[in-house]
């Protein structure tokens, strides 16, 4: 079965950030020299928070309800503004707010999964 592509109703608010993590192996030899090595091929992941500020209740429930569905471990594709091309996510970390305006917070963290 083919990954879900996450389109939500509407289109996150402005403010998304980028914060890519670089996980990198490092050997420290004195006097302020080292030598770092990525780890493995694919060390840069990606890391996008996005937020969307004033939902309908139907709204917020589409876009809390695809991540329930996914339930953190099983990615989907998305294509944040600015990048060319969707790309592989997982999403374990989203809140969503109690009260008018609906809100929702979102962070995604690219996978690197063979599943497509």
């Amino acid at each position: 079965m083919p990954l879900p592509t996450f389109t939500p109703p509407v289109a996150p608010s402005p403010g998304t950030s980028h914060a890519p993590t670089v996980n990198l192996w490092e050997a420290e030899f004195g006097d302020g020299y080292s030598q770092p090595t990525p780890k493995g091929i694919n060390h840069i992941r990606r890391n996008v928070s996005l937020k969307w500020d004033a939902l309908t209740y139907d709204q917020m429930r589409a876009v809390v309800g695809f991540f329930e569905d996914r339930g953190g471990n099983r990615p989907f594709y998305f294509q944040p503004y600015g990048e060319q091309t969707p790309r592989k996510w997982t999403c374990k970390e989203w809140t969503h707010s109690a009260q008018l305006p609906w809100q929702v917070t979102a962070t995604f963290v690219q996978s690197f999964t063979t599943e497509t």
